[in-house]
């Protein structure tokens, strides 16, 4: 790995980078950088398996102009937390928020997101 500041700016890349491929449908970057045995919890409380994911990512979110706020980056030596609000567009156009928590872990010489809790209010 490489010093705190680029770690952090790596991570931040990827951050804006999970964000956006949710918002356009992206099943090429989650399959990319998501690790073998990534775990997401959905909205609604589900717990699903990488596979699950990149097929529920294809089918395309519910959400749209999903945007990323108030990031917070935790690097804990080969592993990072990373926080975020977030802001959308509901199917019936009006606005709403949530949170998510994405884990990374420093694998195989890069960075593989290891699970993701999203919640939405």
């Amino acid at each position: 790995m490489s010093d705190k500041k680029t770690t952090e700016a790596t991570l931040a890349d990827l951050n804006r980078n999970y964000v956006r491929a949710v918002d356009e449908d992206d099943v090429a970057w989650f399959d990319a950088n998501l690790a073998a045995d990534f775990r997401n919890t959905n909205p609604d409380g589900t717990l699903i398996d990488r596979s699950t994911f990149l097929v529920q990512i294809g089918r395309g979110s519910a959400v749209r102009d999903i945007r990323e706020h108030d990031v917070i980056i935790r690097v804990l030596g080969d592993f990072a937390i990373i926080h975020a609000r977030t802001s959308y567009r509901k199917p019936d156009g009006g606005k709403g928020a949530g949170r998510y928590t994405d884990d990374w872990q420093f694998r195989d010489g890069r960075w593989q997101c290891v699970s993701a809790h999203v919640s939405r209010a």
